[in-house]
């Protein structure tokens, strides 16, 4: 069996924190052929798709072979972890994916629905769980929610590992100034929530497979900051599961199989739901260390059962 990574260069993953070295590493272990591409490389003759890709040994990190062209059916899985942002080179890649799904190849997360869920606004969908949320370009209709919820964050709707969020409150020196630039002068919207102060607590990452949570991490808040990210000096703790955690897992779950997102990160601040993470979500690594899993290991397996 072959499985295709569609990922950035390699050259700039790190495979000690990386989920997509986890999960080729993995692969490597259940005797699956792995090999590796990026986007650029994706293409498709009239109804057929192909790629230049390259055959790796994973682990030790990393060997490669001289590229290939080869057919995308000749995989019988691929992974889409390109990293964000979603531009038009991620935009094209998926829908040359999609020539692929058609001969029967199974893509992880589905094509179009790593189109059609934007990280931000996806989780809209389950509004009920979140905290009060307002997407708008409008300046006076993000000022009047402001006011209405006293504190608030601010999140462009493209970013990722929470660059270009903000934390302001109502009464802001500047926040007419600051609400104009944010969003290019009405051109573009932005997502603006209720800031919830149990975000100083964690900021839980849950990891979901086939709608199944399998795994978790607390992060917290570096001193002086509110955003938990990983990647902005968030550290990471070992954590368990609150009920009303799970249930917002179990209400998730149908429709992120019904999508086909079979590996998703969703982030829970103080039992609110903040984000649903589709395109190359993270924490494995963190998830193996902190709970002594094989949690990587252990999606590959749901992974083959389902295929096979």
């Amino acid at each position: 069996m072959k499985q295709l990574f569609v990922l950035d260069p390699i050259k700039y993953i790190n495979p000690e924190k990386d989920s997509s070295a986890a999960l080729m590493e993995a692969a490597y272990r259940a005797s699956i052929e792995v090999w590796v591409c990026t986007p650029a490389d994706l293409q498709a003759n009239g109804n057929k798709a192909g790629v230049i890709a390259r055959k790796v040994i994973p682990s030790p990190w990393i060997t490669a072979e001289k590229p290939q062209n080869i057919s995308l059916n000749q995989f019988a899985c691929i992974w889409m972890r390109k990293d964000p942002p979603v531009d038009e080179a991620f935009l094209y890649a998926t829908h040359l994916l999609e020539v692929a799904e058609r001969e029967g190849v199974l893509v992880l997360n589905k094509a179009s629905s790593l189109r059609a869920w934007n990280e931000k606004l996806g989780a809209l969908r389950f509004s009920q769980l979140m905290a009060p949320t307002l997407v708008a370009s409008r300046v006076d209709e993000l000022k009047k929610f402001a006011e209405e919820n006293g504190e608030v964050v601010l999140k462009p709707l493209g970013g990722k590992g929470g660059q270009g969020v903000i934390r302001i409150a109502n009464n802001s020196p500047g926040i007419q100034a600051l609400l104009e630039l944010v969003t290019s002068q009405e051109n573009l919207p932005v997502m603006m929530q209720k800031f919830l102060p149990e975000v100083q607590k964690g900021d839980k990452r849950i990891l979901l497979i086939n709608g199944e949570p399998l795994g978790a991490i607390n992060r917290k808040p570096k001193e002086g900051d509110f955003r938990s990210n990983l990647a902005l000096g968030g550290t990471a703790e070992a954590t368990k599961l609150s009920n009303r955690e799970k249930e917002i897992c179990k209400e998730l779950a149908p429709s992120l199989r019904n999508e086909g997102l079979f590996f998703v990160g969703i982030d829970v601040i103080g039992g609110m739901l903040s984000e649903i993470n589709v395109t190359s979500p993270t924490g494995i690594r963190e998830v193996e260390n902190l709970m002594n899993s094989k949690l990587a290991d252990q999606i590959i397996e749901i992974l083959l059962k389902s295929l096979s």
